[in-house]
């Protein structure tokens, strides 16, 4: 088990909470995409566990890509609102039925830059799926249209989601000490 017990403020969602979670999002997608031509499209650092874990779930055929899109620098807490593309898709997604697959949407810069950007690559349909959703710190009017859990305003870590670099191997969700956090 790893242990950063002494760093983490809170455990705000649990592993066993995530897998039902996943399971239940990917049993949704597989009904919805059912005889669909589905590329998920994975947001690169953060969205590795979660897609690793969805992708067991789903039980029809589909292909995966990746795209490596940030809004953050590595020290900051904050989106900066400045969307840079990192990797972009090694496959054309052109009339395809593109799921992307976010670990978390909280201002919604980065996904509304990366759906518009998406859009000019004619696919047939474009939709999201959040593992988790801060609705609080939403700037850009957008939304996921799966989500998997609704989160208060506080920097998680966790399964997948990092600070400068560290934590993505915790499998739960916790809340990070602010002490930790960069002065300044």
């Amino acid at each position: 088990m790893i242990s950063f017990e002494n760093e983490i403020e809170k455990v705000l969602i649990t592993s066993e909470q995530i897998a039902n979670k996943t399971k239940e999002l990917g049993e949704l997608i597989s009904k919805d995409y059912l005889g669909k031509d589905l590329v998920l499209i994975g947001v690169l650092k953060g969205c590795f566990v979660f897609l690793s874990d969805l992708i067991r779930h789903i039980s029809i055929h589909c292909t995966i890509d990746f795209m490596d899109v940030s809004s953050y620098e590595n020290t900051s807490t904050t989106s900066s609102g400045v969307v840079r593309i990192l990797k972009d898709l090694d496959d054309n997604i052109e009339n395809k039925h593109v799921l992307i697959v976010e670990d978390i949407v909280d201002t919604g810069y980065t996904l509304k830059y990366l759906i518009n950007f998406l859009k000019g690559r004619g696919p047939a349909s474009i939709k999201t799926v959040a593992l988790f959703n801060k609705p609080s710190r939403r700037i850009v009017d957008i939304q996921a249209e799966y989500i998997g859990f609704d989160i208060p305003n506080e920097f998680i870590i966790g399964y997948g989601l990092d600070f400068d670099e560290k934590y993505r191997n915790l499998p739960y969700v916790g809340v990070l000490k602010k002490e930790l956090f960069p002065q300044g």
